[in-house]
């Protein structure tokens, strides 16, 4: 019996992978793949953000949290079984910290990453791309967007037509900077603008640092405008036109194994 039932036990490990953190176990985080998986994939698919959240506003959105996404690299990359992660990637973006914390996770392992772009990869979700090894891409997928914005929509003349008055009770003069239900200040236009221009240039930077091209081929490229797949694969920003099936050749091309894929 203790025979059978160590057979089974490893069986069930083979068949069966799962991922939870130290403190806590719930079903949505357990992962079925075949027995024999040696390639990991991730989804990149939505809005870009360090947690997962929900309001009225994102009930019907797909949020990406990078605090779940780096988890499952590091759980793949610990895992003697996966040989491999191909990151698939639809996504137009999202917050700057979440998507460079996904970026330097893939960077950081030391199994191939390839990205597989479908639809989009655009702003963030691009940086996020620029962490794996190889990047493929459709001749009609939509890359890059690298730039950066803060816009929003401002309420105030809206307010003054109806008859609503803004009352500024605030410990600090730029404490209510941004509130849709006021006029933007020169001041404040200046403020946010110097940010806007910090983090482009570190977008820019890391860009051409990841992807290994001169820094101001990226800066001439980086006017937050998007382009299609040769073009990308031209200026240096994605590596092939491919898809799914061109990857798993890649992969037993480069690594000699016949890939069979676990979704996390």
């Amino acid at each position: 019996v203790g025979i059978v039932l160590t057979l089974m036990m490893y069986w069930y490990d083979q068949y069966m992978y799962y991922f939870t953190d130290a403190y806590s176990f719930d079903e949505s985080s357990f992962i079925e793949c075949p027995w024999d998986s040696n390639v990991a994939l991730i989804s990149i698919h939505g809005e870009i953000a360090t947690y997962s959240y929900y309001t009225e506003e994102s009930e019907d959105l797909d949020v990406v949290s990078s605090e779940e996404i780096v988890k499952y690299i590091d759980a793949i990359e610990d895992d003697e079984y996966m040989e491999a992660l191909i990151v698939e990637i639809d996504s137009y973006g999202g917050y700057p910290v979440a998507s460079e914390e996904i970026a330097n996770s893939l960077k950081k392992m030391t199994k191939p990453v390839i990205a597989l772009i479908r639809e989009g990869a655009a702003s963030g979700a691009y940086l996020i791309a620029t962490g794996a090894d190889k990047i493929y891409a459709s001749e009609m997928s939509d890359i890059g967007s690298i730039g950066v914005t803060m816009s929003y929509l401002d309420y105030s003349g809206q307010n003054k037509e109806e008859g609503i008055i803004y009352q500024q009770l605030s410990s600090g003069k730029f404490k209510d900077a941004g509130d849709p239900d006021k006029e933007l200040t020169k001041e404040e236009k200046e403020l946010y603008m110097r940010d806007v221009s910090i983090l482009h240039d570190i977008f820019v930077r890391k860009v051409a640092e990841n992807r290994n091209l001169d820094i101001e081929k990226v800066q001439e490229l980086a006017d937050g405008s998007t382009m299609l797949g040769q073009a990308a694969k031209d200026n240096g920003l994605i590596d092939e036109i491919g898809d799914i099936y061109d990857v798993k050749e890649w992969i037993r091309e480069e690594l000699g194994i016949e890939p069979v894929i676990c979704n996390y």
